[in-house]
């Protein structure tokens, strides 16, 4: 199952209600570690997401250009509230050519397998040479351990039901947000699917060269739930 930009959006909605901060800061820090030994100019954030990354991003190396990208509009709305550069529109419709390119918490695990080959034909694309792209995925661990399991979380006008399940290597959540419109509730109901791939997989779906593995653990747990890969062009 595709996910659609009815249920990016709805993710979009909600995104501040699972945000654990302390965890995506330490996921940032890995990412920093590696953009700390490199020189570059310009930036692309696919998935850009709320903006955080880039926002920080800005403020940490002042690149000549830091833009973000996302299939969702209400997140890129978000993202410009904080000042950065983003667009709502898919990586291979876009123009330019960037020194790094990241994906950041998953982007890649919302791929089916068969999409896979065509997206890093387009992080090619609009690569310079010798130029890097960065991301995470979640293991196979992070998803059978980790992400697996009903979540419950409320705020004054909203209430946010989550069901998930991981099988054949494919997660499924399905999440139930019933918003407050002035004294009634309106319900809005959307799945969320996501991919593992594994090593083999990403690099034989690509030309570009595999400079970096880090496993990662984010919740504290003995295996890794997550891996940071670094290809470069």
């Amino acid at each position: 199952m595709a996910n659609t930009k009815e249920s990016l959006n709805l993710y979009a909605k909600v995104e501040d209600l699972l945000e654990n901060s302390e965890a995506i800061e330490k996921l940032y820090s890995y990412y920093y570690e590696f953009l700390d030994s490199i020189e570059f100019h310009t930036l692309l954030d696919i998935g850009c997401g709320s903006g955080v990354f880039l926002s920080q991003i800005n403020q940490k190396y002042k690149p000549f250009l830091a833009k973000g990208i996302d299939l969702s509009s209400v997140m890129v709305q978000k993202a410009r509230l904080k000042g950065v550069m983003a667009e709502a529109v898919d990586l291979c419709e876009l123009n330019g050519k960037f020194d790094v390119m990241s994906a950041v918490f998953d982007m890649l695990n919302y791929l089916p397998p068969q999409a896979l080959s065509g997206f890093f034909e387009c992080v090619s694309e609009h690569l310079n040479d010798n130029g890097y792209f960065i991301f995470d995925i979640n293991s196979d661990y992070g998803f059978d351990n980790v992400a697996v399991g009903a979540y419950i979380v409320d705020d004054e006008r909203r209430f946010l039901a989550i069901d998930s399940d991981y099988e054949d290597e494919t997660y499924q959540a399905t999440f139930t947000l019933f918003e407050k419109d002035n004294t009634c509730y309106q319900k809005m109901q959307e799945t969320i699917t996501q991919h593992y791939h594994s090593i083999q997989s990403i690099t034989k779906a690509t030309n570009m060269n595999l400079v970096a593995i880090q496993e990662i653990s984010l919740y504290d747990i003995k295996q890794a739930d997550k891996l940071l890969l670094v290809f470069q062009k």
